[in-house]
């Protein structure tokens, strides 16, 4: 496994071991001394699964307190995916990380604890897994639009996109106190 470091603060991307053959390809998609090895050394706690059709927009979403890390891939189909560095404190606060995943590249992403998170779907289809290192709890739940113009995330949109009532009516991240975001532990 090959893993990279992007230009926040522990997201990286995971470039996972592909072994292919006529017969199709065979990867792990999570190996505990590896990842350990790699200096993530998070306990995940919930794997989630998410389908979602094209021009569908997942986020922006975090959890404070209790937050969660989130190790990301794609088992079919084609997404932006997307963690913003909201952690007060952090010399990346307010920058964004994107990057493409699909079930060819095998690619992962992993998002620490405190940053938010979001998905935009590019196949006519995606089938979206991942682990926590915290159980989801909806009193916890924090959202920021996917449009904020402070963030400016560069999303490659094909027309406009599916959103839920939910993320149609986030706030931006400026109007939301500083103590909804999690602190940044160097």
């Amino acid at each position: 496994m090959q893993v990279t470091p992007t230009k926040i603060n522990e997201v990286q991307v995971i470039k996972p071991r592909v072994l292919e053959d006529d017969r199709g390809y065979f990867l792990e998609t999570f190996h505990l001394n590896r990842f350990q090895s790699a200096g993530m050394a998070e306990t995940f706690v919930q794997d989630n699964m998410a389908r979602s059709a094209k021009g569908v927009l997942r986020g922006l979403h975090a959890q404070n307190p209790h937050p969660q890390g989130k190790l990301v891939q794609v088992f079919m189909g084609r997404v932006f995916d997307v963690a913003v560095d909201l952690r007060v404190g952090s010399p990346t606060f307010g920058r964004w990380e994107g990057v493409v995943l699909d079930n060819d590249n095998g690619h992962q992403f992993y998002v620490p604890p405190g940053l938010l998170h979001g998905y935009y779907v590019m196949s006519d289809s995606a089938l979206f897994g991942y682990k926590t290192t915290d159980i989801y709890s909806p009193s916890d739940e924090l959202a920021v639009r996917w449009d904020d113009p402070d963030l400016a995330i560069d999303w490659p949109l094909d027309g406009a996109p599916v959103l839920s009532d939910k993320d149609r009516a986030a706030p931006l991240w400026r109007d939301i106190s500083r103590d909804r975001f999690t602190a940044f532990k160097p």
